[in-house]
């Protein structure tokens, strides 16, 4: 029997709590066996980026799926909706009225993989390492806040914060601020390769191949203590060229699970086949975007940015591209999430060849305007370049644009965006945490990971820090649709949609549900063997 699951988990406490599909994990065993998991991600160690899975480096949704697995976090997301819990912290809390000072106290007896005994001064390396490295990947960013880290004792750690930041508990759950092992990893120099030592749930062995991780094998940690039930002994993640070959490996019982990313034919045809694969849909919080370098000479002027916002057809890229697997996107901050706002439409409102017209003329650009928009070929899907055709069409249907578009693979594509040859380029973006804070700061804080030249002083020195005081965050929605309003005049980044996440599974692995957490990460601790059927 083929079962069509629409799961629908809670994100920051808007939506219902998660459903089981296939069982729910609480049927899944302790065995049964290795779990195969398919993804089109690639970890690829380069002479620009030699450390991938560092986690004083990493910064993708690919990356942190395997850190997650294996480095331990003093938080830790939970299954479904509410704030981070304890993980290889037994509590954690601020302990003053202001949100500047946090205290966490380790779980008794927490040990690294290899048996080395966890202490308060491991976790305050760990912090400390990464703050110092100042990684180029920018995620560092996301401790910036943090003052000075205090220990006491072996078991207590106290984070002393510049400014108040409710978002602070969140952060200790990603994977830059995991636990690493001083004499695996060094104060001042990444790691490179693909080796990671830590606490989680699993030890990982790398397959390499041309300087590529091609199978992550994670294997239950004996020394493991904290918060997570794991629900099997063993997951392989292997890695596929493409979605086809993902798609015929699953076909073929090469794998029992394909995760991101499927294109959105596979999707439609696993949303009616009957047979042994279960479809499970999850709203999804992942956006994508096109960002601008505003000191290039083609994009400098506002009026450029401002005209092709409003030229962009949201709906017919959807249409042509997507489908019924996204829906428009009107601000940095996507629908379901606290603080969101249509800044865009509000601006904008539909489409017109008319007012775009009106803007350029009035800034006196010549047109048609010439540019390049680029894009990554093999980390977002095979969608991606169908869906800057689809730009190009609408941009130089207009008459006031002569676009060309032009893609390059992630590991080419990343350092030359970082570098600054782009002018325009497409990404995508899956949060950090379930938190407004996360769709905004890492694009227009200091020290963003898009190396972005805008800097807006009222965002970054009032509005950003107005909107962290606020533990409530309903109370920051005025901060936050501040943001979203100068975002929509200036348009550093022009938002285009929001997705929804897809895993397909065979129907005797259970836990299917919860694989995929409020940040569109992997939770394969969460996957067991069940009855299929």
């Amino acid at each position: 029997m083929n079962r069509k699951t629409l799961v629908l988990p809670a994100v920051v406490g808007l939506l219902a709590p998660a459903l089981a599909a296939c069982g729910g994990s609480d049927g899944g065993s302790d065995g049964g066996g290795s779990i195969v998991v398919g993804t089109t991600d690639r970890f690829i160690a380069s002479k620009d980026a030699p450390a991938p899975l560092d986690p004083a480096y990493a910064y993708d949704v690919g990356t942190w799926n395997v850190l997650r697995q294996t480095v331990q976090t003093l938080m830790v997301q939970p299954r479904g909706e509410g704030a981070p819990v304890p993980e290889a912290a037994e509590s954690c809390g601020f302990t003053d009225s202001g949100n500047e000072r946090y205290a966490c106290k380790l779980r008794a007896d927490l040990k690294f993989s290899n048996g080395d005994a966890i202490t308060a001064a491991d976790v305050k390396f760990s912090i400390d390492r990464a703050l110092a490295i100042k990684a180029d990947s920018g995620v560092f960013a996301l401790l910036s806040t943090i003052d000075t880290v205090e220990t006491k004792g072996d078991q207590e750690v106290i984070f002393h914060l510049k400014t108040a930041d409710a978002t602070f508990p969140y952060k200790l759950s990603t994977p830059v601020a995991g636990i690493v092992n001083p004499d695996n990893y060094e104060k001042n120099k990444l790691r490179e390769g693909f080796q990671v030592d830590g606490s989680g749930p699993y030890v990982l062995k790398g397959e390499e191949k041309d300087g590529e991780l091609v199978r992550s094998v994670f294997t239950r940690n004996p020394n493991y203590k904290g918060a997570l039930k794991v629900q099997n002994d063993e997951v392989d993640m292997v890695s596929y060229e493409d979605a086809d070959a993902m798609g015929a490996a699953l076909e073929g019982g090469d794998i029992d699970v394909m995760t991101r990313s499927m294109t959105p034919e596979q999707i439609d045809k696993l949303a009616v086949a009957d047979g042994d694969v279960d479809l499970v849909e999850m709203p999804g919080l992942e956006i994508r975007y096109l960002a601008f370098n505003t000191e290039a000479p083609t994009v400098k002027s506002k009026a450029v940015r401002q005209a092709m916002a409003q030229l962009l057809n949201r709906d017919e890229l959807i249409s042509a591209v997507y489908g019924s697997q996204a829906d428009p996107l009107y601000s940095l901050v996507p629908a379901s999430i606290t603080g969101h706002s249509n800044a865009f439409f509000n601006k904008y409102g539909d489409p017109s060849v008319a007012k775009a017209k009106g803007l350029l003329d009035d800034a006196g650009v010549e047109t048609p305007v010439k540019l390049t928009l680029h894009y990554t070929t093999d980390h977002y899907g095979a969608a991606t370049k169908k869906e800057f055709e689809e730009l190009r069409r609408q941009l130089n249907g207009s008459g006031l644009f002569q676009v060309g578009i032009e893609g390059a693979p992630w590991d080419t594509f990343v350092p030359a965006e970082r570098n600054g040859e782009y002018d325009v380029f497409g990404m995508g973006w899956f949060p950090d945490f379930p938190d407004p804070d996360s769709y905004v700061a890492p694009f227009l804080d200091k020290d963003n990971f898009l190396k972005l030249p805008y800097a807006n002083n009222e965002i970054r020195n009032t509005l950003i820090p107005d909107s962290r005081r606020e533990a409530d965050r309903l109370a920051a929605a005025d901060s936050l649709n501040r943001i979203q309003d100068i975002v929509a005049e200036d348009v550093p980044l022009l938002p285009l949609w929001q997705g929804k996440q897809y895993v397909a599974a065979r129907d005797d692995v259970t836990g299917v549900a919860y694989a995929l957490n409020a940040s569109a990460t992997l939770q394969l601790w969460e996957l067991g063997r069940g009855v299929s059927g």
